[in-house]
């Protein structure tokens, strides 16, 4: 998810430096988007761990 949202960004970054203002906003919207789903994922991911039994 975190590739994706990379992969995302440097599209973006190239397209503005190209002059496509409409891609590059594109880009960095759905960049965003799945950096936040990461994030959320992310610290699902943490307090479901915390929640299980240690293994002895």
């Amino acid at each position: 998810m975190l590739g994706w949202a990379i992969t995302f960004l440097v599209i973006a970054l190239i397209a503005a430096l190209l002059g496509f203002g409409g891609v590059a906003g594109m880009a960095a919207g759905i960049a965003k988007f799945l950096a936040v789903v990461f994030v959320i994922m992310f610290i699902i991911s943490l307090v479901v761990g915390g929640f299980r039994r240690p293994v002895v």
